[in-house]
């Protein structure tokens, strides 16, 4: 595991295998209805308890992709791509393995899985593997988000 230098890091910085782990963070209710009201998903599966408990997961649960946001958050905490991140190139593989509850802790471990300049020389894509785990340490969602990131100045 790598622990970050202070950013930004370009993408000769970058090695295919680095991996990072990022800090914690605690899903809300807040986080829950907030994310209701500004998507406009209200389906009761996210948002009614009576329902929630009645049904599949046993409590409501948060929307998958509040899920893909807080770990897109998260690692933006770790500072690496402020300043050089040009671009966010794709979505791919994302699975959705378990259910995330109010009161879950969540970490996301990026794991960089690929790399190449791009036809300019002027930038690079990292292929970025994310794995967004609960505090059992249970995967519960996973999937490369892409980024084009600048090449070292001078």
């Amino acid at each position: 595991m790598t622990t970050p230098a202070p950013g930004p890091w370009f993408f000769e910085d970058f090695t295919v295998g680095d991996r990072f782990t990022t800090q914690a963070r605690t899903i809300t209710e807040a986080d829950v209805v907030s994310f209701a009201g500004w998507s406009w998903d209200t389906n009761p599966v996210h948002t009614d308890a009576v329902s929630g408990a009645a049904g599949r997961f046993g409590s409501p649960i948060a929307h998958g992709l509040l899920g893909m946001s807080v770990a897109m958050g998260l690692v933006s905490r770790l500072g690496l791509f402020e300043g050089s991140s040009i671009a966010l190139l794709g979505v791919d593989d994302w699975t959705f393995a378990g259910p995330i509850r109010v009161g879950d802790t969540l970490t996301c471990e990026l794991e960089i899985t690929g790399g190449h300049l791009t036809s300019r020389g002027d930038a690079g894509v990292l292929d970025r593997r994310f794995s967004l785990r609960n505090k059992d340490g249970a995967e519960v969602q996973s999937g490369r988000i892409d980024l084009m990131v600048a090449v070292r100045p001078g």
